[in-house]
């Protein structure tokens, strides 16, 4: 039995125990003595057939001795009935009060007591009912009843188990005229369906704790299997990591390799241009040296002659002019020379922490392939694989279980349309053979009355046949039958068929009555369903509200700070009654949402969105620009809860705030440089922070 089919049952249980102790209280409390029993305070008291139980087979003895007696109510003290003498109740009704045992008159010629079938459960009872059982002996059958009523003695009677008495004058015959007939055998059925629900209950109870039990291993075993695959892709993760980072160390060594070469050879270019430049400042010395000795020459010619004076001053601003050039890249030669004596000294420089750069990234390299080296893949990929076929195994259990469910469900359905098709096609030949049996009878009791008629107007039925074989016409003796008929009607009236009727409007009334008690179990159905849908929507919905409630409860101040927020019904019954949003901020004691402000107000609602996505967490979010109405405090408290909730959902949202961009993993921007042509731009922010990190 599953917990569907438990949960069934008892309700099945609960909806017949319900029933009988409806209809046990309607008959404790009659319509007609609810008003009297309600002004003096006694609508609340037990009646005697709650308080005693009678053997089975005994009930409807009990009720013909006791009849209006088994309603009867226990009294304190008698002496609180004096003031009804007044005030009489509308109906019949008996009250006893506790008093002590008393003693059993011994039974006659061995006849056994009806109080001996009897148990009180309630002590107080047991007075009351020793005297109304007394001298009340119980017989077998009526037949033995009647042969030993004549040896009964003054005021003894004696009572079948069908509820038959007879005394020593009289036999009274029980028929179930009373409205506490089976009160006894429904008290027992109440008290048998008791038990019996309250086994059920711990059935279900039990088996709702398997449900459970197996569930929590399910949720186990899943959460087992996620963190494998979580251990697994970390794994992979590292190792793919560990990967970039090899491949990363040999590409800049690579680079390292060709700066070197690239600086070795800029080292050479830059030597072989140093030899040139020393060659042209020694050329430039060796012509400053001649051009100092020419002019020495020509200043001691200068007197000899006015002609060549100036001719030779004319060469001689020439060679000035000359040798100041030569002196100005003299200058630059030796700028230019210290220029490359400093670069010279930066390559060096440049070239020792190149050097020291490719020992760390040797270090490294050697460090990684030795970690590289001792990672054993084997015991994870067999881990992984035993993972992936449980997991296999388990989605193949479930598809077969789904597929059951479908097919089950499939059959149901179509069994279903088949009985509502049968019963549709069933009503129209309930009706047509309802009116052939009507016209059957009918015809049957016209044939009865006319053959009633025949006998009693003493007509000999062959003379009759003979006529009508003769030729004579119905006609004319329907014309005899009218004019004997009228004849009759003169002396009087008589209404032979009235037994005929009688049984006919009592099939008629059977039949009313037998479709009378299938809608009323029909309805009784309907309305006990009703009933447990109403009872298991409130639970849910209340379960439900309870839970979302308490999310936003939790939520509220861990937006604001502080404060407290929670959600009212406003109406008693929760199926429709609405939904009122209490929220306080810290330092406000407002009466209503409608006072906070625009911030508040958006926060609010943040907690009870959230609160509602808490209930049952999709796999991602999506938030359009609700921090826009936020200043830069609660901006960062609404961040904080993101980042709280991003780690069972992932969370997409558009924002223009910066304290939001912050937040998130990657950015994707949309820009239009052109005219009517968007493009998106998408920045990884642990990608750009590397890139960062290594310009720095």
């Amino acid at each position: 039995m599953n917990v569907d089919t438990a949960a069934q049952q008892v309700t099945a249980l609960t909806a017949r125990v319900d029933a009988l102790t409806q209809l046990q209280d309607r008959i404790a409390r009659s319509e007609t003595m609810q008003g009297w029993l309600a002004s003096h305070d006694l609508n609340a008291a037990r009646r005697l057939w709650q308080d005693i139980e009678i053997e089975a087979g005994w009930e409807d003895a009990l009720e013909a001795v006791l009849r209006e007696r088994l309603n009867a109510i226990g009294l304190g003290d008698l002496a609180q009935a004096a003031p009804w003498l007044g005030d009489l109740p509308p109906g019949k009704m008996t009250v006893y009060t506790a008093a002590g045992d008393s003693a059993a008159p011994s039974a006659p010629f061995g006849l056994e007591p009806l109080a001996g079938y009897v148990r009180c459960k309630n002590a107080a009872a047991a007075g009351a009912l020793a005297d109304w059982l007394h001298q009340v002996y119980v017989v077998k059958d009526r037949r033995e009843g009647l042969a030993l009523r004549e040896r009964l003695p003054a005021g003894a009677l004696l009572v079948s188990g069908d509820g038959h008495v007879f005394t020593r004058h009289s036999v009274s015959f029980h028929a179930p005229d009373s409205e506490l007939h089976g009160v006894l055998s429904r008290q027992r059925e109440i008290e048998s369906l008791t038990g019996q629900l309250a086994g059920e209950q711990a059935t279900l109870a039990s088996q709702r704790n398997e449900l459970a039990a197996a569930e929590t291993q399910f949720e186990q075993r899943k959460t087992a299997l996620n963190e494998l695959r979580f251990a697994v892709e970390s794994q992979q993760q590292s190792l793919h990591e560990s990967e970039l980072a090899i491949l990363k160390l040999s590409e800049q060594a690579q680079r390292i390799t060709q700066r070197g070469e690239q600086i070795a050879s800029e080292l050479a270019e830059i030597g072989a241009q140093s030899g040139h430049e020393r060659a042209q400042h020694d050329a430039a010395q060796t012509r400053i040296s001649q051009f100092d000795r020419r002019r020495i020459e020509l200043q001691g010619h200068q007197a000899n002659t006015l002609e060549q004076y100036t001719a030779a001053e004319t060469a001689l601003e020439q060679q000035r002019l000359a040798a100041q050039q030569a002196e100005r890249a003299a200058q630059e030669s030796a700028f230019h020379l210290k220029t490359c004596a400093n670069k010279i000294a930066e390559v060096e420089n440049a070239i020792n922490l190149i050097d020291v750069n490719v020992g760390s990234v040797k270090n490294g390299i050697a460090q990684h392939e030795q970690e590289l080296g001792a990672l054993d893949e084997a015991p994870l990929n067999a881990e992984l694989e035993q993972v992936i076929a449980v997991r296999a195994q388990k989605e193949q259990a479930l598809a077969a279980a789904r597929d059951a469910l479908e097919a089950t469900e499939t059959e149901l359905r179509e069994t279903e349309q088949e009985r509502l098709t049968i019963e549709q096609n069933l009503n129209p030949i309930r009706e047509r053979t309802g009116e052939v049996k009507l016209k059957e009878q009918e015809a049957r009791l016209m044939e009865e009355q006319f053959a009633q008629q025949l006998a009693e107007a003493g007509a000999n039925e062959q003379e009759v046949e003979a006529q009508l074989e003769k030729g004579k016409r119905s006609g004319a003796l329907q014309a005899d039958i009218v004019r004997l008929s009228g004849e009759i009607g003169a002396l009087g009236a008589v209404n032979l068929a009235a037994l005929e009727e009688l049984d006919s409007s009592q099939q008629r009334k059977n039949y009313l009555d037998a479709q009378s008690l299938d809608l009323n179990q029909a309805l009784t159905t309907l309305e006990d369903a009703i009933r447990r849908i109403d009872r298991e929507t409130r639970e849910r919905l209340q379960h439900t509200f309870d839970e979302v409630n308490g999310h936003f409860g939790r939520l509220f101040p861990s937006l604001f700070g502080g404060g407290q927020a929670k959600l009212v019904l406003s109406g008693e019954e929760i199926l429709d009654s609405g939904v009122q949003v209490i929220a306080q901020p810290p330092g406000k004691k407002n009466s209503s949402i409608h006072l906070l402000s625009g911030g508040e107000k958006a926060l609010t609602a943040l907690s009870l969105v959230f609160a509602l996505f808490q209930l049952n967490p999709a796999p991602f979010c999506l938030l359009d620009e609700v921090d826009a109405p936020l200043d830069d405090t609660n901006t960062e408290r609404f961040c904080e809860l993101v980042k709280k909730m991003s780690v069972n959902s992932q969370f997409l949202f558009i924002s223009h705030n910066k304290i939001t961009m912050e937040l998130a993993n990657q950015l994707i921007g949309v820009t239009m440089q052109e005219a009517g042509v968007s493009r998106v731009v998408a920045v990884d922010i642990e990608e750009a922070m590397k890139l960062a990190e290594e310009a720095a």
